[in-house]
Order: structure tokens, then sequence, then C-alpha cells
């Protein structure tokens, strides 16, 4: 009934805005362009397409990627007659966005996060799926539209990248048969993984080199974590996606339970990644107004970096390691 009224509301809709979330990962902006090429490809739209912030350069061969604008670019008076979130568990996860979306005339909600608490009109929340790419490809299979390799491309991105290169835990049967079928309508394995995993700049490697290097080891090594201060990226002239990838490396030591990065934020609060091989970091993170995955998840603790630390680590030593 939904998907019905989904293809309805876009064959409709006259003006449509597409929006990732704030610091957007690979699968945010997979799905978003991914559904900016759907809906082109088969209704002949043009949609909008709104970042929150900045992206990091890794994912500029995302195809349409350069289309999207800026919050700040957007009129905030305007009334789309349809906005589609993709990857959002949270409406605080689009900031000043948050205005377009609650003005339009009909919104829609794609995600897998479990703690999406489904706020749209209409809802596709998969909490099983691996990314909000693989369910924008479901929902595009089950309403039989066009998928062109654009599409593909799209899709396969925020599948492999939320999937860690289809090494984590959400790789499930599904996830692979929808990667293979992006396969075969023209997705290259070897070059996508080139371009999402091999394509760093010397000042990132070294940069995390030197945040791994002064990284802390607690509770007999099962607790690890790194500071990232607003010095240490200005020395290494740091990107914002600079840190992508830094929590994983500390989680792949053998004794590590809990893994996460500690950044000092512009305004003094501290933004926290964790990583975990089988605690449920996701309740730790909903304790902070976050959340995310069960082994990934995410949130921004409202104090400096040392007191953010120690709430955390209270947190974390509450359940059983």
């Amino acid at each position: 009934m939904e998907l019905t009224q989904l293809n309805s509301i876009i064959k409709s809709s006259k003006n449509i805005l597409i929006t990732s979330h704030i610091n957007p990962d690979g699968d945010t902006l997979g799905a978003m362009c991914g559904m900016y090429s759907l809906i082109k490809t088969n209704f002949k739209k043009k949609c909008d397409m709104l970042l929150v912030s900045k992206f990091p350069k890794t994912y500029e061969f995302v195809p349409y990627i350069k289309e999207a604008k800026y919050c700040d670019e957007y009129d905030k008076s305007r009334e789309y007659d349809l906005v589609i979130n993709v990857d959002i568990a949270a409406l605080d996860r689009i900031c000043d966005a948050q205005i377009l979306f609650k003005k339009a005339k009909a919104t829609v909600n794609i995600d897998h996060h479990k703690t999406n608490i489904r706020y749209a009109d209409l809802n596709f929340v998969e909490p099983e799926a691996s990314s909000a790419s693989e369910v924008v490809y479901s929902i595009a299979k089950n309403l039989n539209w066009k998928i062109d390799l654009n599409s593909a491309i799209c899709i396969y991105t925020g599948i492999l990248t939320d999937t860690g290169s289809f090494r984590f835990n959400n790789t499930t049967p599904r996830a692979l048969l929808f990667a293979s079928e992006l396969v075969e309508i023209g997705v290259s394995p070897q070059e996508m993984y080139n371009l999402c995993y091999e394509n760093r700049s010397k000042n990132m490697i070294l940069f995390q080199s030197y945040c791994t290097n002064k990284a802390t080891f607690l509770d007999d090594d099962k607790i690890a974590y790194t500071i990232v201060y607003k010095k240490d990226l200005e020395k290494f002239n740091a990107e914002d996606d600079f840190t992508e990838g830094l929590t994983e490396k500390l989680r792949a030591i053998v004794s590590t339970k809990v893994a996460f990065v500690a950044k000092e934020m512009s305004n003094g609060w501290t933004r926290i990644s964790m990583r975990s091989k089988d605690v449920d970091i996701a309740e730790i993170c909903k304790t902070f107004g976050g959340g995310g995955h069960k082994l990934a998840s995410g949130c921004t603790i409202k104090c400096g970096v040392k007191d953010a630390i120690d709430k955390l680590l209270h947190e974390i030593r509450k359940r059983d390691l």
C-alpha cells in the first residue's frame, strides 16, 4: 500500500527534495543520489538534493553528487510537494533543513536504523537492512522501476560502505544478493572498492597513524579510544572525513570490545563515534541523544572532551565487557 502511495506521490509532485544527514557517509550520499537517479530515470523529473554539511572528497565519484547543494543555499520559506529523507534516523540529523521537511506537503522516510521513530507520512524503515541504500533498491525492485548504471553505482556505494566492504555483521544474504544484481547491471566491484577505500590522501594516512599512536587502552585493553582535538586537525590540515575508519582500526585490536573516537567540536561539545564487537552501543549512545546500530553508533555529548569521555566510560562500564 505504501509503495503504491510513494509511486503516486512522486508522479504528482512538481518539486521534490531529497535530504542527506549531517556529516554524510557513503550510505546517505549513495541513497540520496540513488533516489535522484531513479526518479530522473523513471519519472523524468529533476529533484533537488540537500547536504547539511560538507561531504568527504572520497565520494566525489558518486553520480549526480555535484548536483547537490548545501542547506544555506536553499530558501527556507519554500514549500516542497515532497521531501524524502534518506538514512536519517531522527530529524535533528538534518539540522536547519528540518523547516523544509516540516513545511512539505508530503514526507518520506527511508532508513535502516532501529532507533528511527517513523516520523514521516510514508516510512520505509527496515532495521534488518544493511543500509538505507539497500532499502532504496528494495523499493525500486518492488515498484519495477528501471535501474540504470548510475543508479546502481549510487546504491552499491551505500551497501558497500555501510557493510564495511561486506565485512560487518549486517552483510546479510539479501545485501549480497542485491550487490550481485547491481554487478549484473554493470557495477565493477574492484573499481568501487578502489574508489571507496584506496583513494586516501597522504595527510589522511599520517593523521590516522598519529591518532592511533596516541590511543588510550583501559580495562585490560577491552576499551580503546583516541581523542581528536581541533589542534590535531589543524596540524594535518585535516578534512572532516579524516576520522572515517579510525574507530574501526581500534576495534580491530583483538582484545578490544568497545572502541571510540572523541572529537572536539568548535562549539566546545564532543562528537563520539563508537564501534564494538558485541556490546550494544546504540543503547549507550541513546543515553546522550544519539543512536545508530548495535555495533556502530554515535552521539554528541554537550560538554568538553575530558568530561564527555568520563561520562561515556561510566556508561560503557555498566555493560558486561
